[in-house]
């Protein structure tokens, strides 16, 4: 697995990648951050972090559309599945070198946060007697960037998973986009799944169960709060456990096909 993590963190660095998606990344990161606190007047970082879950959808599959898909193209696959390394081994390496790149630019992106406080200060030394905190809350922050860690890796687990059933990269991109827009937008109709007096508009239990697992948002209200949901906690890593599970069959079918 070490020798697969270093492969592929090698190759989205001496590929243009690497370098797009963290430009693309933290540039945007910058500017969601200015515009919704700084411009906005606002301490609140709740649509900072909303909006960038949403970006999500966009970012992450630039990660992972090629994690299997570039193998199958360029027929390097069989070596990956004749080398002296087990399935879960390649498909663990993948993963965490999607996530350690996702990883990296969201802590770097913290930096955003730093005129935050210096602001908060800056108005708390002229206001000495306000009744209110005045600037960022760091347990919100905190909590956030955690929650969404966790959602990054749930989406890297499931474009893996995405890539490793197609040899076109630009496939499995629009795949995996689309898959997480609607995972993304299924609390947009858990929201509206009742009328006005409370009547469920979705009468199946069934249905409204499954919905309910998939909305990866409507888990995430907690973090904001600055509350570690542990249910949250678990639905994540049980989400990207799933699909990293579902890449190793891929492959082990494959393997012995």
């Amino acid at each position: 697995m070490t020798a697969i993590y270093k492969k592929e963190m090698q190759a989205y660095f001496i590929n243009p990648i690497g370098y797009v998606f963290c430009g693309i990344f933290l540039t945007l990161a910058a500017g969601l951050c200015c515009y919704t606190t700084l411009i906005s007047k606002s301490y609140s970082t709740n649509s900072y972090f909303y909006i960038m879950i949403f970006a999500l959808i966009i970012l992450i599959p630039l990660l992972t559309m090629r994690s299997f898909a570039e193998e199958r193209k360029t027929r390097t696959e069989q070596m990956l599945l004749t080398a002296p390394v087990s399935i879960i081994g390649v498909v663990l390496g993948k993963f965490l070198a999607c996530y350690t790149v996702f990883a990296g630019c969201l802590v770097a992106s913290c930096v955003n946060f730093i005129p935050l406080f210096i602001v908060g200060k800056a108005e708390s030394d002229l206001n000495p007697d306000a009744i209110t905190h005045i600037g960022p809350v760091p347990a919100q922050i905190v909590a956030s960037l955690i929650g969404v860690l966790l959602i990054g890796g749930a989406f890297i687990a499931i474009g893996i998973f995405v890539s490793s059933l197609t040899e076109n990269q630009l496939s499995a991109a629009i795949i995996t986009i689309a898959a997480l827009g609607v995972m993304v937008l299924l609390n947009i109709l858990n929201q509206i799944g009742s009328d006005s007096d409370g009547t469920r508009l979705i009468g199946s239990y069934v249905v409204r169960y499954v919905i309910d697992w998939f909305c990866v948002l409507s888990r995430f209200s907690n973090f904001q709060y600055g509350i570690l949901d542990w249910t949250a906690f678990l639905y994540y890593i049980s989400l990207a456990f799933v699909f990293v599970y579902l890449t190793v069959r891929v492959y082990e079918r494959r393997r012995w096909a």
